[in-house]
């Protein structure tokens, strides 16, 4: 399981021109599902993602978790980070089929609303526009 976990002051997801999730102060998180990921693997990565510590602190370091400043998550679904880029023209082969990804995206934001925090999100293979205003901009490349 790969994510890119962009710290954001907002960010919302748009379908057919109309929101269908959108957060204030939190984490826009692309998500992209392998084939060898499980249940332990979607559990693990959102034990990342809600412990990442990339926000200030009081004296201006990055010590602070999503939890420590009520933050929300935003997740959409993104199956080209398994692309390969070996030629000009990517290939998907590498991203788990829908019906292994579906169930394992639903638990990553399972995993995240058990922890407390509010999970919004896109649609599984809807064609989405996704806006976001970056805090920092801090973005990390996760992968379990």
């Amino acid at each position: 399981m790969k994510a890119v976990v962009t710290r954001v002051k907002n960010a919302r997801v748009e379908i057919d021109n109309r929101v269908n999730g959108a957060i204030e102060r939190g984490f826009l998180v692309l998500l992209g599902v392998g084939p060898d990921d499980t249940e332990a693997t979607a559990d693990k990565m959102a034990d990342k993602v809600c412990g990442l510590r990339i926000f200030d602190d009081e004296n201006g370091k990055m010590n602070l978790n999503l939890a420590a400043v009520g933050g929300s998550l935003l997740v959409v679904s993104q199956f080209t980070l398994y692309a390969d880029t070996s030629s000009r023209r990517p290939g998907f082969s590498h991203a788990a089929k829908p019906e292994l990804a579906v169930p394992l995206y639903e638990r990553f934001m399972a995993a995240c609303r058990e922890k407390g925090f509010t999970v919004e999100h896109g649609e599984f293979a809807a064609e989405m526009q996704v806006f976001s205003q970056n805090d920092g901009p801090i973005t990390i490349l996760l992968e379990v």
